[in-house]
This record gives structure tokens, C-alpha cells and sequence, in this order.
């Protein structure tokens, strides 16, 4: 952990190789910054071209999967672990989280554990996301709601 949080601000390449290293699977030109926390990093897949912004949590007790080009903006809190509160004993459930090829998560927004928002979805700044996300939406609020359909899609 020290050496990725001491790393230079631009040392993305170094990070990458680090997180490969404890497990993750990691595409190319993969930026993460050094202030990113990453829990469980062999519960990480993380394709080419993406991103995890400053101050990022990725709290991956299940495994937490990012596809291509995606972003992951500064801040934001990816929660792959919550407990069943209808058992007494309150177990442990490790939800996995899916967040597809070209989507952003934007500033301090939060996505629960079993979601996964769709390819080319945006989830607001600090939006509360706690069930799944259409792809080329955009959603926002807590909870977060649609707010439109987002015009990029490939043709």
C-alpha cells in the first residue's frame, strides 16, 4: 500500500503493475491515482483505457469489475459488500458490481453492492445508486433516478 500511495501522481503504469502484482486483472493504459483505495485488489478487473479517480473507494469484498474506456471519477465509493438484515445473524453478502465498457461514475457518487450500470451510463455527482442502470442513461439523486438517455450511443 505504501508504495502505491507514495508513487508520483503520474506514475499510472507503476500502480498498474502493483495491482496486476496483488492479483487484479488490468487492461493497458489503465489510470489509477495513488489516492484510490483498493481493498481486495484480486477482486479487481479493470479494462484498458479506464480509470479510478482521486480519493476513489473501491470496497471490493466481491469482486468489482470495470470494462473498457469506463471512469471512475474522484471520490466515489463502489461498495461490493453489505449485510442481509432480514437474518438476525446478519451475514456478510460479498455482491459483485458491474460498471460496463464506456460508462462514468461521477464525483462521490456511491454504487451499492449487486449493481451494474449499463455500457455508456453516467451516474450523477453524488448520486446514490442502489439498483442497476440502464445502458446510455443517465441517472441522478438519492436515490438516483433517470434523469435522461444519453445521445452518445455507437450507431
Amino acid at each position: 500500500e505504501l508504495f502505491f500511495k507514495f508513487s508520483p501522481r503520474n506514475a499510472f503504469a507503476f500502480r498498474a503493475a502493483l495491482l496486476r502484482m496483488m492479483g487484479a486483472t488490468v487492461g493497458d493504459k489503465v489510470h489509477v491515482y495513488n489516492s484510490a483505495k483498493i481493498y481486495m485488489p484480486w477482486n479487481l478487473t479493470i479494462g484498458s483505457m479506464s480509470s479510478i479517480g482521486e480519493r476513489a473507494l473501491i470496497y471490493n469484498l466481491g469482486p468489482v469489475c470495470l470494462g473498457r474506456e469506463t471512469t471512475v471519477s474522484q471520490g466515489s465509493h463502489l461498495c461490493a459488500g453489505t449485510h442481509d438484515y432480514e437474518d438476525p445473524s446478519m451475514p456478510l453478502i460479498k455482491a459483485p458490481i458491474t460498471v460496463c465498457d464506456e460508462a462514468w461514475v461521477c464525483a462521490d457518487a456511491f454504487v451499492g453492492a449487486g449493481v451494474t450500470i449499463g455500457a455508456g451510463a453516467v451516474v450523477g455527482a453524488r448520486g446514490v445508486v442502489i439498483k442497476d442502470v440502464e445502458a446510455w442513461t443517465i441517472v441522478a439523486g438519492n436515490p438516483a433516478r433517470v434523469i435522461k438517455e444519453r445521445k452518445l450511443q455507437p450507431d
